[in-house]
């Protein structure tokens, strides 16, 4: 009271009725607003193609996520044109603080294998967007993400949504970013536990680069693996097409072309709608209750004549163990083997439309 009376206060329940009528405030504020979480930072590592530009446009316009950076693998289109295709969508989107930095000029080790049958002949369904405000980092791609990495260890998650490429560079420049956990988790689109969409096996991304993609599932990091799986169950109808169509705007606009090429691209094939891979991992990163995953480890088929790109995914984590006696093996028993991704098996559809429908649309 002495003190009160000290700083002006005279009327002391009056003062301890207002305090309390403030506190309720605030405590009603913070049960209705919730608690604020931060944006997950991540980086983007694209080949921007059509889904690649779905992916993009969804990461940046989702609150969820802070881009630290994008940067640009041959996969869809050649580097050069990648590179270009993502300063345009960057600038439409009014985002040159984001650093675009070129990466790998091709795979490690075979020839690259572009997509214009696809993607059409710019990689971005033929769709001629103004000439970039942004200007690249002059930053080499996987030396960017190194950076970014030690910078803010432990809160990066990378997302590559196009070949491996560039992030198999960035772990053999520096494996410290694995073992000491500086990247906070691998979230990719790629592979497949059910086939491919290159051919029985493979999956593009994979494929385009097999050597590195098992570089990357075997480097030891927390991984999560988008497969053709979800983009297949994922597919943009009509019916989605139509909502998206329902606002205008440069990135609504130009998204609804895009999705409008592919949706008619898919019914020249007599599908119902354009699997949505690239976002789908993208998604995942935003709201992982999207998908129920299965934990298995996975390699990378690197050497098959019929098989090269396939991700070989041990369902049961075990492998019988044989031991040779004489002239042959005899199974002795089975062995434990260690997951090494988190496996996408299935995935909410409709809601992971919907979240990508909204957010393009700005809702």
């Amino acid at each position: 009271m002495t003190i009160l009376r000290l700083v002006g206060v005279s009327d002391y329940p009056r003062f301890i009725r207002s305090v309390s009528c403030l506190l309720l405030v605030i405590v009603l504020l913070t049960a209705l607003t919730g608690p604020v979480l931060a944006a997950k930072k991540i980086i983007l590592d694209t080949d921007p193609g059509t889904d690649d530009a779905l992916a993009l446009m969804l990461a940046l316009n989702s609150q969820e996520l802070d881009v630290r950076a994008i940067t640009v693998v041959p996969g869809n289109v050649t580097a050069a044109m990648g590179l270009e295709n993502a300063l345009r969508m960057v600038s439409l989107a009014n985002r040159c603080d984001i650093p675009v930095a070129a990466g790998a000029q091709h795979p490690l080790f075979q020839k690259l294998i572009t997509a214009e049958f696809w993607h059409g002949k710019n990689g971005l369904a033929n769709i001629e967007l103004p000439p970039s405000k942004c200007k690249v980092d002059g930053r080499f791609g996987p030396d960017l993400i190194v950076q970014l990495v030690h910078a803010s260890p432990d809160e990066i998650t990378l997302v590559p949504v196009g070949p491996l490429t560039n992030i198999a560079l960035a772990v053999e420049k520096d494996p410290s970013i694995v073992p000491l956990v500086l990247v906070k988790e691998v979230i990719l689109m790629g592979g497949s536990i059910n086939g491919g969409n290159v051919n029985a096996a493979a999956e593009a991304n994979i494929y385009n680069d097999p050597e590195a993609a098992q570089i990357v599932f075997q480097a030891g990091w927390p991984l999560t693996m988008v497969g053709l799986e979800i983009g297949d169950k994922a597919l943009f109808t009509p019916k989605y097409l139509d909502e998206l169509g329902q606002t205008r705007g440069p990135i609504n606009d130009f998204i609804y072309s895009v999705t409008k090429f592919l949706v008619d691209l898919s019914a020249t094939f007599g599908a119902a709608g354009s699997p949505m891979y690239d976002p789908s991992a993208v998604a995942v990163a935003i709201d992982a209750t999207l998908v129920k995953v299965k934990e298995m480890h996975v390699d990378v088929e690197t050497r098959g004549e019929f098989t090269r790109g396939e991700t070989v995914a041990n369902r049961r984590n075990e492998v019988e163990r044989n031991v040779l006696h004489g002239d042959r093996y005899v199974i002795e028993g089975v062995d434990k083997v260690k997951p090494n991704a988190k496996v996408c098996v299935d995935v909410d559809a409709d809601r992971f439309l919907q979240l990508f429908v909204s957010r393009i649309r700005g809702k």
